[in-house]
């Protein structure tokens, strides 16, 4: 799969025409992978119901610029993937439920095995 990593110069996505955009996406290099565990726990504890971007927000308590990268990230990865479903969003449209792949299963036992 892409690493979207790899267009940013190693750094979490980002605006390149924004410089906070470019300083935020340095600060949280580090805890991408907390970032992205947090979203894959949380829509395996969601199961089959899975969680659109605004949910997980709301869920996670964090802003949407950070919760909708890592989850894209987990999707690129193969760990997350559209249900099939759709809700609708505060604003009324429509938007992806996203639940834990076969693949994001099987890497939370492995994680879990690992602790």
């Amino acid at each position: 799969m892409n690493n979207d990593y790899d267009l940013f110069g190693g750094l979490p996505p980002y605006q390149k025409e924004s410089d906070t955009s470019k300083a935020a996406a340095i600060g949280i290099k580090e805890s991408v992978s907390d970032l992205q565990m947090r979203v894959l726990r949380m829509l395996a504890g969601l199961g089959e119901k899975g969680a659109t971007d605004h949910q997980l927000v709301k869920y996670l308590n964090r802003i949407k610029d950070t919760v909708a990268p890592r989850r894209r990230e987990l999707y690129l990865k193969g760990l997350v993937e559209d249900s099939g479903l759709r809700r609708e969003t505060p604003s009324g449209k429509k938007a992806t439920v996203w639940r834990v792949s076969l693949e994001g299963w099987r890497y939370l036992r492995e994680y879990k095995e690992g602790e």
